[in-house]
């Protein structure tokens, strides 16, 4: 059996500005959503709000039929991504993968082309490519059973693109994702199910069309979302 995310009935202001407006989602294992959004819309402050690390006037946020009021202190129920690095510079790899996933030293961690070579180089030695993929594969090896992911791709280079969106597809086999990026063909790539923050609410969509008619892209940019032939 899998494990199911409700958040539920999600309201955010800042001031006199309403950010989020009764937001609702049902997250199950196996999930990959994908959350587009215009600047300024709420997508990171949703995730945090999730995590549990952003006060809100009113949010309802269930796991498998349990009210988690602080998720962030659940280590294995869901854990958050933010934009800003997180692991220490003066560390070493490995002596991160020891610390933030709190078992033996796994080697198969590193049984990977792009950090076999580095893990005993310092956190401070990677360039910004490098340490936001080596941060997104120790989130994604913890064993939460949810991830929030706050635009993972932005930074990276093409081919480390491509082997993280293979990671988190990977992950989703046990776990639930949900992901958000300014880049929205990685996402589409990515992801198995997709909404838009509009208006303050959670707007799902099949059609990637659908993303011109909710705003996030302009009219005149819809045949980017078009297949394009060999």
């Amino acid at each position: 059996m899998g494990s199911l995310l409700e958040i539920d009935s999600v309201i955010k202001s800042f001031g006199v500005n309403q950010i989020l407006t009764d937001v609702f989602i049902k997250l199950q294992t196996g999930d990959i959503l994908g959350i587009f959004g215009r600047n300024g819309t709420g997508k990171s402050t949703l995730l945090r709000i999730i995590f549990g690390t952003l006060q809100t006037e009113r949010k309802f946020i269930r796991l498998d039929g349990k009210v988690l009021d602080h998720p962030y202190k659940c280590i294995d129920e869901v854990c958050l991504l933010p934009q800003h690095d997180f692991v220490p510079k003066h560390l070493k790899l490995h002596q991160a993968v020891k610390l933030f996933l709190n078992k033996p030293f796994p080697e198969s961690f590193f049984d990977d082309k792009f950090l076999s070579s580095i893990k005993n180089n310092k956190v401070s030695e990677l360039s910004g490519g490098e340490l936001r993929y080596f941060e997104i594969k120790l989130i994604l090896n913890t064993q939460s059973k949810f991830v929030l992911l706050d635009e993972p791709f932005t930074g990276i280079s093409p081919i480390l693109i491509e082997e993280l969106s293979k990671l988190i597809k990977e992950s989703s086999r046990s776990k639930g994702i949900i992901l958000t990026d300014h880049d929205y063909n990685n996402v589409l790539d990515t992801a198995n199910r997709y909404c838009v923050l509009y208006d303050g609410g959670i707007k799902y969509f099949e059609n990637k069309i659908d993303l011109v008619k909710w705003g996030y892209i302009n009219k005149s940019k819809s045949h980017l979302l078009m297949p394009t032939n060999s």
